[in-house]
């Protein structure tokens, strides 16, 4: 069989409304689990995820309790969300291929992605995480702690840390044996833990990497032939939320490279998906899907869905 990354995003375990508990979590886990589990019949599966609102409920609980126990810096913080959320979406997948009779595994890798040390992004962090300050607390925590703090878009104060460029995942060796072996593989839960190599050792660092690049780095490693990347959304749109939005079907790496060198895919949101599908193909892949859970078969048969080409 041939081997796939699924991107499976945010709104996979937490969606706009939701409170964010585990069982709210565990029942979307269960959603996206059933939407998308047949195609484990065809394919050696390797699952991502993002962990945004996971990571980010830690971090506020450490800042909490920093006078009770000891607070956890953002690389141990991402492993604890990569278990965490490995556990829900093991139960949403064990159950859903049972009902389908798929005689397979699941299992969860904790997984650490190498990056450069000398990446431009340690010397500008730039991604927001964690909870909202006031000035005055972000004036404090910033002479407490030497955080790089900044305005977010009128809503407060947030901590921003370095979003280095992935290069390879540590335990790429193990991933493959056991796809081969037939396990799904869930791995590189929110872009992975980022860690540099410095004199032999392999050392955890502070930083946040962009889980599309993060899935399509293994996609890389793997030699996976396709990555589907999964949003909110069914499709691509250009102007997207305008009265001239218009749906992308089918494109080919030079027209959407156009299309993105325009801006016509905003940073926070469709950007990163954009750029991980063009690296992915860069990178030998074969072709990228963009939809949503719900949409993912029907775009395999061709009535929905993104799909991107060299």
């Amino acid at each position: 069989m041939e081997k796939i990354v699924i991107a499976v995003g945010g709104n996979a375990l937490q969606r706009p409304g939701d409170k964010g508990t585990a069982e709210e979590q565990m029942k979307r886990a269960q959603e996206t689990a059933e939407s998308i589990s047949w195609i484990f019949e065809d394919y050696e599966v390797a699952l991502t995820h993002g962990n945004g609102p996971q990571v980010g409920a830690i971090l506020l609980q450490n800042e909490q309790a920093k006078d009770i126990v000891p607070q956890m810096p953002l690389d141990v913080c991402g492993a604890e969300s990569q278990g965490m959320i490995g556990y829900m979406l093991e139960q949403g997948f064990n159950n859903a291929i049972k009902s389908r009779k798929i005689n397979r595994d699941i299992i969860t890798m904790l997984t650490r992605v190498e990056v450069d040390e000398n990446d431009p992004a340690f010397r500008n962090p730039s991604k927001p995480i964690g909870p909202f300050y006031t000035r005055f607390q972000a004036q404090e925590i910033i002479r407490e702690k030497g955080w790089r703090m900044v305005e977010d878009s009128g809503r407060g104060w947030r901590r921003v840390v370095p979003s280095p460029e992935p290069l390879k995942i540590i335990e790429k060796d193990a991933i493959l044996e056991l796809m081969e072996a037939g396990f799904i593989v869930i791995a590189v839960g929110g872009g992975g833990i980022p860690v540099i190599r410095k004199n032999g050792n392999i050392i955890g660092v502070e930083g946040v990497i962009d889980k599309d690049l993060g899935a399509a780095t293994l996609g890389k490693d793997i030699n996976a032939k396709e990555l589907i990347i999964l949003t909110a959304v069914d499709r691509v749109f250009l102007n997207y939320g305008k009265e001239n939005q218009k749906a992308i079907d089918r494109i080919n790496v030079k027209k959407l490279t156009e299309y993105y060198n325009q801006g016509h895919f905003k940073p926070g949101s469709m950007g990163p998906k954009i750029l991980a599908a063009l690296k992915f193909i860069s990178y030998g892949g074969r072709r990228v899907l963009i939809t949503s859970p719900e949409a993912m078969k029907d775009a395999f048969e061709e009535k929905s869905g993104t799909w991107i080409y060299p």
